[in-house]
């Protein structure tokens, strides 16, 4: 390619697929260029579902067709082009040589090793690179740093009020709507008999996205994970379309089962657009004012509202301000020592466990499981079994097709494996069988008795509930949420305490056999 000379190199990267982007106001669209880039670093460096290469691949090229379309000129490396350095450094060490820009600027990145890689290539690149705050978000890092300052536990709650006071989201006057900042008990029925949920709005693959998916499987034959059919939105148009889609049919029992599990229903009420929203397709604020106006309208119950409102400027605005708190120190975290290797059964879904086996095989399938499955079947179990917490946060980060490490680690290592101690959880989640016999029909239809502790086919999670208590007694002693636990477990005749132990040493011995 001829060198031709420009005022501004605007760097886009995969998960900053937004016209609003800091970046782009920054700039001039007469004298820029975008540079955009698919490089195999990226696609490689953890072992990414097929599912997810093909949807973040197509959304950028759709994002680049639409910046084209507003007036930008679009330089784009596609993952195929012989020339490709293979990584975001050398791509834009490439594009200044050709350029000669004045400057180059990016938006903040999301990820901390992507933010490395940029201080890096920053040194010599031969062009002044401003990096520009990401204020798609609700908070910015220097805000929450702020927040945080000073407290001695940084509770989700608090910060969450502090969101809904700013955004003026579900408030009335100086109250929130309804008298409560929060209506989550309300938001956790068991699914009843017969309950079936609308499926999410569907796209059929275009001419680009099926050139994707070939390129996929072409250069990825290994991936984890099925491709087709691909049904996910890849323009902002089709993720508008599916957004709303979960308002007109699903958002009205979101709130009441949201924490709900049923075998063959990977989606129930849930409007799985997070993948959108993470990668700039949607932006969170106009999704959270459309839920609110369904509220308001009365397509919507206050619960399910606050509930999805919620998980986007409460808890997703939250684990974004922990990571860059705390990074990079934050990724080395383990609290309890764990350092159990993944058993396969995460990969291939061969478990004789009904509940596990569910949500990997649907994980699989559609890149996808919801909030409750991660943190309560596959992450539940990893904490119970001492399954090392970098090993699990690494698979969540590649099956998960809204997985960016600004959002999983912390809800991996923080939320789901209590591997920061308690710096983001008040409490491990842990659990038995009982939550899981409580929030779905798994249990009806598994290999295991679920009301077993200790017997040769009882449900593993018990055992190892009550195993992993003991074993991390002297580290969660004090905790004061677990009083009632220990109560119940000291109560236990010394034979069954013994026991439990025995069959968790059994199940750990043999755990890829469960």
């Amino acid at each position: 390619m001829s060198k031709a000379g420009c005022d501004t190199l605007v760097l886009a990267l995969g998960d900053q697929l937004s016209l609003t982007l800091s970046s782009l106001r920054a700039a001039n669209r007469e004298s820029s260029v975008v540079l955009i880039a698919e490089v195999m670093e990226e696609a490689q460096y953890v072992p990414h579902h097929a599912r997810k290469l093909a949807f973040i691949f197509s959304a950028m090229r759709h994002f680049a067709a639409e910046l084209e379309a507003d007036g930008w000129r679009v330089e784009y490396t596609r993952l195929d082009d012989p020339e490709n350095a293979g990584n975001l450094r050398g791509e834009l060490a490439r594009a200044v040589e050709r350029h000669r820009p004045k400057r180059v600027i990016v938006t903040h990145p999301g990820e901390h090793r992507v933010l490395e890689a940029l201080l890096v290539a920053r040194e010599d690149l031969g062009a002044p690179l401003e990096i520009l705050p990401d204020d798609r978000f609700v908070a910015s890092i220097e805000e929450f740093a702020e927040w945080a300052q000073g407290r001695k536990q940084l509770r989700m709650e608090f910060f969450y009020r502090e969101m809904r006071r700013k955004t003026r989201l579900l408030m009335e006057g100086d109250e929130p709507a309804g008298g409560a900042w929060n209506f989550d008990k309300e938001n956790r029925k068991p699914p009843k008999a017969g309950l079936r949920a609308p499926a999410p709005l569907r796209v059929t693959p275009d001419a680009i996205t099926q050139e994707v998916i070939d390129l996929v499987k072409r250069r990825f034959p290994d991936s984890f994970g099925e491709i087709e059919p691909f049904w996910f939105a890849v323009t902002r148009e089709d993720a508008r379309r599916a957004f709303m889609h979960f308002i007109e049919h699903a958002l009205a029992q979101f709130g009441d089962y949201q924490d709900a599990m049923l075998d063959g229903e990977p989606f129930l009420y849930h409007s799985v657009t997070a993948q959108y929203l993470n990668c700039g397709l949607l932006d969170p604020l106009e999704a959270c004012r459309a839920v609110e106006h369904a509220w308001r309208d009365g397509r919507a119950p206050l619960n399910a509202a606050e509930g999805f409102i919620r998980q986007i400027i409460g808890w997703r605005e939250y684990v974004r301000g922990i990571y860059w708190l705390k990074m990079p120190a934050y990724a080395r975290e383990n609290f309890f020592d764990a350092q159990r290797p993944l058993p396969a059964f995460y990969w291939s879904g061969d478990t004789k466990m009904a509940c596990v086996r569910d949500a990997v095989r649907q994980t699989r399938e559609h890149a996808y499981a919801h909030h409750i499955q991660r943190l309560m079947v596959t992450g539940n179990f990893a904490l119970l079994a001492g399954i090392s917490p970098h090993a699990l946060h690494e698979w969540y980060l590649s099956v998960y097709a809204d997985a960016y490490e600004w959002v999983e680690l912390p809800n991996t290592l923080g939320m789901s494996q209590f591997a920061d101690g308690g710096l983001l959880a008040s409490k491990p989640y842990a659990a038995s069988g009982a939550y899981i016999s409580r929030m779905s029909n798994y249990c009806k239809s598994c290999a295991y008795d679920v009301k077993g502790r200790a017997q040769p086919n009882a449900c593993p999670f018990n055992a190892l509930y009550w195993d992993f208590l003991a074993r991390n007694r002297a580290r969660l002693n004090n905790n004061p949420r677990l009083g009632q636990v220990w109560r119940v477990y000291d109560a236990f005749a010394d034979p069954e305490k013994a026991a439990i132990a025995s069959r968790a040493t059994t199940l750990l011995a043999d755990i890829d056999s469960l």
